[in-house]
């Protein structure tokens, strides 16, 4: 089963990031384009209790379902986030959703972001633009996104392991908002 290893880092700046992202040798697999996701699960969240979620992804024109979980053993270590994930594209995901609905499944919590991809051909950065700030998300070997942040100069204080969903959670809290889902619509009104 494939192992996603990954860490976010916050961005203040997208557009230097991204000439650091050029100077560094990447070069850019998808630009910015809007992407919209959906986590489902059951009415009683047991998926988020066993810390899984199940995705559906409507980015750049492309539909993925994606299902993510802590490891079974062997990973061994926590600076960098570690996940299996099982993730395939579909022609349809309007589709899928209602399949999930019929099965007793809820959309649990959606988010947003304006998100671009880039690549130096070992690993992957992805710069996304979200209701509740600039992120960045390094995608390869461990080696690799240590050896990558040093050259994007992020410093390893700043790696975060936390999903956009818990960034949401700290968030809400510290401004006391009332949006439920990470859409630039609700975290407009919620504020």
């Amino acid at each position: 089963m494939p192992i996603e290893t990954e860490i976010k880092f916050r961005v203040d700046d997208p557009a230097a990031l991204n000439a650091r992202l050029e100077a560094a040798g990447f070069t850019v697999v998808t630009p910015r384009e809007f992407e919209s996701n959906v986590l489902y699960d059951t009415p009683d969240r047991a998926m988020r209790a066993r810390t899984e979620i199940l995705r559906i992804r409507n980015y750049a024109g492309r539909w993925t379902v994606t299902h993510k979980r802590i490891p079974d053993s062997g990973v061994g270590e926590d600076r960098h986030k570690h996940r299996v994930e099982t993730e395939t594209e579909m022609a349809d995901g309007a589709a899928l959703a209602e399949i999930f609905l019929a099965l007793g499944l809820v959309a649990a919590f959606r988010y947003e972001k304006w998100r671009s991809e880039w690549t130096d051909g070992e690993g992957h950065c992805v710069v996304d633009e979200t209701p509740i700030g600039n992120f960045a998300e390094l995608e390869g070997s461990a080696e690799w996104i240590d050896r990558t942040a040093a050259r994007l100069r992020v410093d390893p204080a700043e790696y975060m392991t936390l999903s956009y969903g818990r960034l949401f959670e700290q968030w809400r809290e510290q401004h006391h908002s009332t949006a439920q889902d990470l859409t630039f619509a609700a975290v407009g009104e919620g504020r």
